[in-house]
């Protein structure tokens, strides 16, 4: 069986033992004679599975009591507009750093519901850095402070948290969950699409404060209020079933085999400096993030001439490295290399990169 190294910013990798996992039991899931994709999300073995999930996702990012873990769909887009709903609702404003196009959408979508106040950016370089904030910029009275911990398209990551005070922190956390411990009681709320290092496309997973679950503004569809999820246990209709079942196999091997979120940002660490050392070093090759505000799961990065970089992409993939041309923003290439990426997949990158130098310079 060929696998090919999958470098793809998502839907992306996922680890081979939960893929055999789910392969073993696609027929029959533990003797029950059916496959999850077939059972009913209201029977007892799959209460099972949504329930294990949440309980594993709770003791491996360590989610404080006083905070409700959601199970939804509609991808991380769909909070753009969930999130105003719900929380803009005391003093109609929001405060929002851009530090890419899903902190742009984000804005964009809450500016229909209330003021989205753009408080810095980092547009002015194509995003390449993450701004330095000047709290007393911040608006006082917002109903809550929007940022995207880790831009899967530019290649930078807040490696500090923006003080916010008592205005609720809300963070698009999709391309960096689960990669590293994360302190989840610095948020109001945090949300990600699961296809990056949960799980396969079709679930998002909410993790919001229990104080901010309240009155949402007139007109809330039901399925956009969190109060319907929250006391529903994430049932109120079908959830993504599948999508939950494979990101509980993924939690099973962040908690059993790698050891929890601190070995998993060790690795994390080390997989990310492999590339960024060469790339430092390289003649051809070079990153386009500042050094500081790099991010350790997506890593862009140019040759300086179009044509070259097409080539690189064009050999890259005949030698089985895929999925690693740049955002079409951005152009280039962008090696994501999140969790289930192996150690041997990044090593063997580089020894690529640096034959194709030899061969190009």
């Amino acid at each position: 069986m060929k696998r090919v190294y999958n470098f793809s910013a998502g839907p992306s990798i996922l680890p081979e033992k939960v893929l055999k996992i789910a392969a073993d039991e696609m027929l029959d899931y533990q003797g029950s004679g059916q496959s999850v994709m077939e059972m009913s999300h209201r029977s007892k073995v799959y209460d099972s599975i949504i329930k294990s999930c949440e309980s594993l996702l709770r003791e491996v990012m360590n989610i404080p009591d006083n905070y409700k873990v959601l199970f939804l769909q509609g991808g991380a887009s769909s909070q753009f507009s969930m999130i105003p709903m719900n929380l803009m609702t005391k003093n109609g404003k929001a405060d929002f750093v851009i530090t890419g196009q899903w902190a742009t959408k984000a804005q964009k979508e809450a500016a229909r519901y209330g003021e989205a106040n753009i408080v810095a950016s980092s547009k002015d370089k194509t995003f390449t850095y993450i701004p330095k904030l000047d709290p007393a910029t911040f608006s006082k009275d917002a109903d809550y402070f929007h940022i995207c911990l880790n831009n899967t398209i530019y290649g930078t990551k807040y490696h500090t948290l923006p003080e916010t005070g008592d205005v609720p922190l809300v963070a698009d956390v999709s391309s960096c969950i689960l990669s590293e411990p994360i302190d989840v009681s610095k948020f109001g709320l945090l949300y990600a699409g699961a296809q990056k290092n949960m799980g396969p496309a079709g679930l998002t997973v909410v993790i919001i404060r229990e104080d901010l679950i309240g009155e949402p503004m007139e007109k809330t569809p039901t399925m956009f209020d969190y109060r319907t999820h929250a006391e529903n246990n994430s049932l109120y209709n079908t959830p993504p079933c599948y999508a939950i079942y494979i990101c509980k196999l993924v939690l099973e091997w962040i908690k059993n085999d790698i050891g929890g979120l601190e070995n998993m940002k060790a690795i994390n660490e080390k997989k990310a400096k492999i590339l960024y050392d060469f790339l430092d070093s390289s003649k051809l090759f070079k990153g386009t993030v500042v050094p500081e505000d790099r991010s350790i799961m997506n890593v862009p990065f140019v040759t300086g001439d179009a044509d070259l970089d097409a080539t690189f992409i064009k050999e890259a993939t005949e030698h089985d490295f895929v999925n690693i041309k740049g955002h079409r923003t951005v152009g280039g290439m962008r090696a994501s290399i999140y969790n289930a990426m192996p150690m041997e997949g990044v090593e063997k990158l580089v020894e690529f990169m640096k034959e194709f130098e030899q061969n190009n310079l």
